[in-house]
């Protein structure tokens, strides 16, 4: 009877997945649940920041949103085989995730896809360029994924004031992308202002030790209102596809992430190796997220043939220059406790980092010193170029005099236009 039994879900498998294939349709949720019922092998993918990885959890490999969403799966599907990819680097954004997207999620073939960035969006002040980053990832998820996708929406500690998500222009501009593309959405800023209205102190105890990132309590809350979501999509039989008008302009949707190694003209000084095996926390271990680094050091150590001594050697150290035609460019590499600082210069001008308080900074600071341990690196470095017009990136290293440092950077990454770049 075993035999028969274990025959019959081979079979039901195999007549779903040849569907799946034959048709031109998307999978939607209930042939996700079919599948998951008979005992298909799945992947299932999370790709977001750091309330996708579980920053601040007890464990994010056991009580993040991610590992309470993967024992609710197991549980209500058993026999499914199921395998669960991690996409979450904490302290990015959408504007990052397009170009991290086809490497960190898409490569993977996902069956289902859970989708986070809302709050490191800004649920509250949505930038015009941020909203076409985050709706061409929905884009090509649905499109070119062609599978079952739960938007997520995670608050912050200064989120959970009952009554005020209506207010919150990034959340609902969220919402309607994911409505527009069929989309469930797994609303936890709703959930846990409806929790706290009936207990006041419930964000207290949900966020601890900063206001950013909950403990577990808060992520099983989290995974409470992703489940909510997905099961809508599949009592719903919902099939994401996508507008033939794009709400937002479609800037992001042409893009490319060149890397340095690969590169014609690349000043010998920058030299490809290794990325980083250290990093301050897990989820900002490039050597996950990277495929290599180009280095610029301001100092290169060399033995002394009579001594037998380290003597450090000054490098001459020469700018980056890249021409391409795009209508963004960003800068992506990583930060360690000895990386340096940069100037970009773009058609001749010098790019300046807006600040809240304070003059604008003229510099890039890459030094993992501040968090103990190195990290990611990314700057949007330019938008609203004219993408039909030929454009300069310059990369001018900035050492400190009397310090061994380096840059450790791998792409630049366009979009908009052709996103090319020019050799």
């Amino acid at each position: 009877m075993k035999t028969k039994n274990q025959a019959a879900r081979v079979l039901a498998i195999a007549l779903l997945a040849s569907a799946a294939q034959a048709g031109d349709d998307p999978m939607g949720f209930a042939e996700f649940d079919q599948r998951a019922t008979a005992g298909a092998r799945l992947n299932v993918a999370f790709f977001g920041a750091s309330l996708t990885w579980g920053a601040n959890s007890s464990d994010p490999l056991k009580t993040s949103y991610r590992a309470r969403m993967a024992e609710k799966l197991e549980a209500r599907y058993p026999e499914a085989r199921f395998k669960f990819i991690d996409g979450a680097i904490g302290g990015t954004g959408s504007d990052l995730g397009v170009f991290r997207l086809q490497r960190d999620c898409l490569a993977y073939k996902p069956d289902l896809v859970f989708l986070d960035f809302t709050a490191n969006d800004d649920v509250r002040n949505p930038r015009p360029e941020r909203l076409c980053a985050y709706e061409s990832l929905v884009r090509r998820i649905v499109v070119e994924g062609r599978c079952p996708l739960v938007v997520v929406v995670f608050p912050f500690k200064w989120d959970a004031v009952p009554g005020t998500a209506g207010d919150m222009p990034g959340r609902l501009a969220h919402r309607r992308i994911a409505e527009a593309y069929g989309a469930p959405i797994g609303d936890a800023i709703v959930h846990v202002q409806n929790l706290t209205a009936a207990d006041p102190s419930l964000p207290a105890r949900l966020w601890p030790l900063d206001g950013a990132h909950p403990c577990d309590e808060g992520y099983a809350l989290f995974a409470d209102a992703a489940w909510q979501g997905l099961r809508e999509g599949i009592e719903k039989k919902l099939v994401c596809k996508a507008p033939e008008a794009m709400l937002h302009a479609d800037t992001y949707m042409t893009w490319s992430r060149n890397r340095l190694s690969r590169m014609k003209n690349v000043p010998d000084c920058w030299k490809p190796e290794l990325v980083s095996r250290t990093s301050a926390w897990f989820d900002g271990l490039m050597s996950r997220w990277l495929d290599d680094v180009m280095v610029v050091r301001n100092f290169t150590l060399e033995k002394d043939a009579t001594s037998g001594k380290s003597v450090r050697s000054p490098v001459d150290v020469k700018p980056l220059v890249v021409k391409f035609r795009a209508a963004s460019v960003l800068v992506y590499g990583e930060e360690t406790v000895k990386s340096g600082q940069y100037r970009a210069i773009v058609d001749g001008k010098p790019v300046t980092i807006p600040q809240k308080n304070g003059p604008d900074l003229e510099t890039f600071d890459l030094s993992g010193k501040r968090f103990g341990g190195g990290r990611q690196h990314y700057a949007m470095i330019a938008t609203g170029l004219d993408a039909q017009v030929d454009h300069t990136l310059e990369i001018h290293p900035v050492f400190a005099e009397d310090e061994a440092q380096e840059l450790r950077l791998e792409s630049i990454c366009l979009a908009g236009g052709e996103a090319k770049i020019l050799e």
